[in-house]
């Protein structure tokens, strides 16, 4: 365990022993599951003015409370379920955030539709490949990208909700869709080898 304290890691996640854990095992590792996608699409939207240390700290009530993140449950949940979800304690009360993560989870089934699935239609936005930054320090790190930003448009444009062009940018880190872990972190050339 000493050893692995050693481990040169990206300064953000420094926190806590769960950030740390998120860091090391999910942010930047290419994803092509819909379920995945779809999790991350629910949290990062409830992130929006909020830290994603506090979204970490809520996740597993996110999971219980959004159906282990299914969306094709979280698309019927009925108006009784949202306003019970408004005194869920586990999760950001928020009736906007609510509301968008059920008008998402109906309109990620319409890109899965056209598209064959939701990975399909995001990867389509980096050309299939992962985007490697090579970052050398956190002041060079982006918000966005020019494919963010056709993203945000799109996605926009297709009804999807609390998904503009930096929370966006922050899906396509945490899915691997770009590796911004700098080049001094250990994890840099391990998920480098994960990408297809």
């Amino acid at each position: 365990m000493e050893k692995d304290l050693e481990k040169t890691r990206c300064p953000w996640c420094l926190g806590f022993q769960q950030y740390i854990d998120y860091h090391d095992q999910e942010w930047g590792v290419p994803v092509y599951e819909d379920q995945v996608h779809f999790e991350f699409l629910i949290l990062e939207s409830a992130q929006a003015g909020l830290s994603w240390a506090t979204i970490l700290k809520k996740r597993e009530g996110y999971r219980n409370a959004f159906a282990d993140f299914d969306y094709k449950i979280v698309a019927d949940f009925p108006d009784s379920y949202l306003t019970e979800l408004l005194s869920n304690p586990e999760i950001i009360r928020n009736r906007l955030k609510i509301n968008a993560a059920v008008n998402n989870a109906k309109r990620f089934m319409e890109v899965q539709a056209q598209f064959g699935s939701f990975s399909n239609y995001i990867w389509d936005f980096v050309d299939g490949k992962v985007i490697d930054n090579g970052l050398i320090n956190m002041t060079n790190a982006p918000a966005i990208s020019a494919a963010s930003d056709k993203l945000a448009k799109d996605m926009k444009r297709r009804g999807f909700k609390f998904l503009g062009s930096t929370t966006l940018y922050a899906h396509m880190q945490a899915t691997g869709l770009v590796n911004d872990h700098l080049v001094s972190c250990f994890r840099y050339e391990e998920v480098k080898l994960l990408a297809k």
